[in-house]
């Protein structure tokens, strides 16, 4: 789609107030340096996010000689935003001031069977509500909700076009979501929440290209493709998690055999441990994160089991990134979500050492793996910065109509 100068002016205020809030303070030079825009539009655009309270001005630093820099820093006190991360098995909200700081924090958890529009609807409206009188912001300074959920999305037009582990297909979940809360809502999945809250804080930070592969229950691969998010024609890049693996192998939700996710999802991981040995107390048949924790736990004792687990499911884990190491040559690969953080370094080793088996070379030599380094929830904090995104957005609309408003009245020349 070709974009308007709207877009443009748009996307640089998002990029110069993203900058301020992971660099603060700062300076306009040292803006337009880290966005490669000219001064005279870095000056118009913070001046706009100063007449929006969303920065202010915090003195001047130290000048060896001549006229000193004026620094700005984000106005955490300037807006609330709420990120929400719909998982398969819960609903995990949090509520951000402006500097991205975690207030407040809500779960609900979602049993088998509780996976229906108006159920999940139901959960995130009570986890949002509670966030909002934990952190007891009034109404009008949340900027907005942005909502993670798992699958295909349309961010346009707020439907969940197909969540295969639900079997949702064309959900209008914002227009479900609007009926029970007042403030604007935002959609995305969580394959991008993670690889924007990579590039913001994590270890995407200032790479120009990294994949980060979202392991929980479902199994995707956000994309950061030179310094930005790369969605796709569609809005659907990254569905790593449905590419074959195994030919024949097992069956997928999405309803082809063999997909990545069934063997390294945690449903996957719960078969690994199934075939290797029915009976293992690590096993809990119908709590995911039971099973995963315990592995975790059975791992730092060096319980063999749990270590041959590990290493058969990194080997599949492995086998696929060596794939995304060798079509998109990334500078880092990130492993993030739930399961990852929960096997941490013990996974992270042995997918090491099985990628190292599989990828060519050259560019497994510029590629760095690691393990995520954000301490909160990625795909809330992801998910935030799409509602600032979409009051940025909504702030140049505004101006727009203000621009042609006053053009309307004005006296002729």
């Amino acid at each position: 789609m070709k974009r308007t100068s709207r877009d443009i002016r748009t996307a640089n205020r998002y990029e110069v107030l993203r900058q301020i809030i992971a660099e603060s303070p700062t300076s306009r030079q040292e803006l337009a340096a880290a966005t490669g825009l000219s001064l005279a539009t870095v000056a118009t655009l913070v001046g706009e996010l100063l007449d929006l309270r969303m920065i202010t001005e915090v003195g001047f630093e130290d000048s060896a000689g001549g006229r000193p820099r004026g620094l700005v820093a984000v106005n955490a006190s300037g807006g609330a935003l709420i990120g929400v991360d719909i998982a398969e098995t819960y609903v995990h909200v949090e509520l951000f001031d402006l500097a991205l700081n975690v207030l407040a924090r809500a779960d609900e958890d979602m049993r088998p069977g509780e996976s229906r529009p108006e159920q999940v609807v139901g959960h995130v409206a009570a986890a949002v509500g509670s966030v909002v009188a934990q952190a007891g912001v009034e109404a009008a300074r949340v900027l907005g909700v942005g909502v993670s959920v798992p699958g295909q999305v349309d961010r346009d037009t707020g439907i969940a076009e197909y969540a295969p582990n639900w079997d949702w297909h064309d959900v209008p979940l914002l227009d479900l979501l609007a009926e029970h809360i007042a403030y604007p809502l935002h959609l995305d999945n969580p394959l991008r929440a993670c690889a924007v809250a990579e590039l913001w804080f994590g270890a995407a930070r200032g790479r120009g290209d990294a994949v980060v592969v979202n392991l929980g229950t479902g199994v995707g691969a956000g994309l950061a493709l030179g310094g930005g998010l790369h969605r796709g024609v569609s809005n659907s890049a990254g569905e790593w998690g449905h590419t074959t693996l195994v030919l024949d192998g097992r069956l997928c939700h999405c309803g082809n055999h063999g997909c990545v996710e069934t063997y390294v999802g945690a449903p996957g991981i719960m078969q690994n441990l199934r075939e290797l040995s029915p009976r293992s107390v690590l096993l809990h048949p119908e709590d995911q994160t039971a099973t995963i924790d315990a592995l975790a736990a059975a791992v730092a004792e060096s319980d063999p089991v749990a270590l041959k687990v590990v290493r058969d499911t990194a080997r599949y884990l492995g086998a696929g990134i060596a794939d995304l190491v060798n079509l998109l040559n990334p500078e880092v690969v990130v492993l993030s979500s739930w399961v990852a953080a929960r096997l941490g370094e013990p996974l992270l080793e042995e997918v090491r050492q099985a990628v190292a088996r599989h990828a060519l070379r050259r560019p497994l030599a510029a590629t760095e793996i690691v393990l995520s380094p954000i301490p909160t929830d990625p795909v809330s904090l992801g998910a935030a910065t799409f509602a600032l995104e979409g009051a940025l957005q909504s702030v140049g609309q505004r101006a727009v109509k203000r621009t042609h408003a006053r053009s309307r009245t004005a006296p002729p020349s």
